[in-house]
């Protein structure tokens, strides 16, 4: 598997959009190549299984959280993660707050959209959204940053159906910028497109793109 190669490949193809190389059951010497061959931005989806590549790896990694979070597991992550792409619900987001408090910092987060037809997805839908950003309890959050939004499309063959629905969560991720965060340059993150739908998630103004297997290979189940 020539990481470096693949590295290359699909960063000619991004333009401006940030990549996040899908780091999650890959072992530390995989990652290390890939830094090696430049890429800083690496994804996990379990927080131990983070913490313990973050103390093994170099520090200028910027770790990014883009797995479903549990409230328990935040601690692991709160001194180091640089971006959590998976809070859906304000209970998360009032832990990571606490922790990221008691770590004396402010963590990036992006709010996760269900915009796929499988019930098995996480991620609110705009009216939760909209409830979220409105209530009191958000608004007094100092120790978190909302910086944009994120969604997986369906898993499916059907071009037009992942195009409609990454079509819908830009026109979202435009309607919350323009009533919540117009005065906040630091809300411009659109994270959605996988190895399988990059291409189409690009088409359709995704920033920041979530690669594992086009970059790693295929995963290895543990």
């Amino acid at each position: 598997m020539d990481i470096a190669a693949n590295l290359k490949k699909i960063k000619e193809e991004l333009g401006k959009a940030t990549l996040v190389a899908v780091s999650k059951t890959k072992p530390k010497e995989d990652i290390q190549a890939a830094y090696d061959a430049g890429q800083r931005v690496f994804g996990e989806n379990k927080a131990r299984e983070m913490e313990g590549k973050a103390e093994a790896l170099p520090d200028d990694i910027q770790w990014h959280m883009i797995g479903h979070l549990q409230s328990n597991k935040v601690k692991y992550i709160a001194p180091f993660v640089s971006l959590i792409h998976s809070v859906d619900k304000l209970k998360l987001l009032k832990e990571i707050n606490k922790r990221a408090k008691q770590n004396e910092r402010v963590i990036d987060v992006l709010l996760q959209i269900h915009i796929a037809k499988e019930e098995s997805k996480f991620g609110m839908d705009e009216e939760e959204v909209r409830e979220l950003l409105q209530s009191d309890t958000y608004k007094q959050f100092k120790n978190i940053r909302v910086v944009g939004l994120m969604g997986m499309a369906t898993l499916t063959e059907h071009q037009d159906q992942i195009k409609s629905e990454f079509n819908y969560l830009n026109s979202l991720f435009q309607q919350i910028k323009k009533e919540y965060f117009s005065e906040e340059e630091s809300f411009k993150i659109l994270s959605m497109g996988m190895s399988g739908d990059y291409k189409i998630a690009l088409s359709c103004g995704s920033t920041m793109v979530r690669i594992g297997s086009a970059i790693f290979g295929e995963r290895e189940y543990h």
